[in-house]
């Protein structure tokens, strides 16, 4: 299977960021907060923002003054195993939908606590959900084409689009040719 990334990744993306924006590390800021005084998460978030850190950067100084959330500990292979521990009739459909990713170029597999999310260089195309113990939902950015069972959500966030997948046999052509549409979406490419 292709490359598959947690949140471990994230820690070092997020770091290089920092220096990056600010010509500092996580360590630097950090050994300033303490000499500042800051005990609690919302005196850094406060402080943070009068320096003009924000976002992403914010999340690492956080991380490194108060430590890495415990899921960060994980990584990939048990981040999913977890989430299929209590429905493994369910993961051979999500095997079949890691396993394209894997072979596909230019996709990267970013395993999280509770989804896996599909994305290439430039954004995040769909998003797998084992949202149900019969069902594993796969969500879309957009209304990919000639994917009759898939559905519009009410979201905030951009994956409006889901089809729910109860067995390994509907991971089948029609839905791997929908991700690929996806993909090259997702690239700023028509598939057509």
């Amino acid at each position: 299977m292709g490359e598959m990334l947690s949140w471990q990744s994230m820690v070092g993306t997020n770091a290089a960021r920092l220096l990056r924006t600010t010509g500092r590390t996580p360590a630097d800021w950090a050994t300033d907060a303490r000499s500042a005084g800051i005990t609690t998460r919302e005196d850094l978030s406060r402080w943070l923002q009068d320096q003009g850190v924000t976002g992403y950067n914010r999340m690492s100084i956080d991380w490194e003054v108060f430590g890495l959330p415990d899921v960060f500990r994980q990584s990939a292979d048990e981040l999913y195993a977890a989430q299929y521990a209590d429905r493994p009739a369910l993961r051979p459909v999500a095997d079949r939908i890691l396993l394209w990713a894997g072979q596909t170029p230019g996709v990267t597999i970013q395993m999280r606590k509770t989804y896996v999310s599909l994305q290439t260089p430039r954004r995040k195309f769909a998003q797998l959900t084992p949202s149900t113990r019969t069902a594993v939902d796969l969500f879309f950015r957009l209304a990919v084409p000639d994917l009759p069972a898939l559905e519009p959500v009410r979201t905030t966030d951009p994956f409006a689009w889901r089809i729910r997948l109860a067995h390994e046999e509907d991971v089948d052509d029609a839905l791997l040719r929908a991700l690929s549409a996806a993909r090259e979406d997702s690239l700023g490419r028509s598939s057509a």
